[in-house]
């Protein structure tokens, strides 16, 4: 599949109201436990995705678009969330979807052509990357979120669904990040 940017908008368009369907309302026993020691919780993972809102998508592109290769990225604080957990998750939900909002109508607003999209810029850690792998990323970086919130909920029930889990792969799933 080609990466075709009106798909990657449409994606990224739909996070907030998937996320908000999801998770608004539910106890805290959902939001706040986690898989283990040194694992995320939803709101750990929901102030995740607003501080990449913030210093990631959006700053990366316009700096590609304005300085090329000629700057690295700032390297890209991943676990920026401190505060995240003592939030209420209702208010991260918001947070995450007014950041979002904003973003795609800068994302807009950057009229971006076909030939813009292979402009490089330099990845403090993978060095030469294009605006469409960047956008791309972020539509990834969506889904690999929207799959670990699965994981960290369906992990509550671990230990009451038995031989089930048999037919259960997110209980089985590890994650699939490296570090970097």
């Amino acid at each position: 599949m080609k990466h075709d940017l009106q798909d990657t908008i449409s994606l990224l368009a739909h996070t907030p109201a998937g996320l908000n369907a999801l998770l608004r309302g539910l106890p805290d026993r959902w939001t706040r436990h986690h898989e283990g020691e040194n694992t995320w919780t939803v709101a750990d993972v929901l102030g995740h995705l607003i501080h990449s809102e913030q210093d990631n998508w959006i700053p990366r592109a316009k700096m590609i678009l304005d300085k090329g290769e000629s700057q690295t990225f700032t390297p890209l604080n991943r676990t920026a969330f401190a505060d995240a957990p003592e939030r209420p998750l209702a208010q991260l939900l918001d947070e995450f979807a007014r950041a979002r909002e904003s973003n795609l109508r800068q994302l807009q607003a950057l009229n971006l052509r076909p030939e813009d999209l292979e402009r490089r810029g330099t990845h403090p850690v993978f060095g030469q990357v294009t605006l469409s792998q960047l956008l791309a990323t972020w539509a990834a970086h969506d889904l690999t979120h929207l799959h670990q919130i699965s994981r960290i909920m369906a992990y509550q029930y671990r230990p009451y669904v038995g031989p089930y889990i048999k037919f259960l792969g997110v209980l089985k799933c590890e994650g699939h990040s490296d570090a970097a």
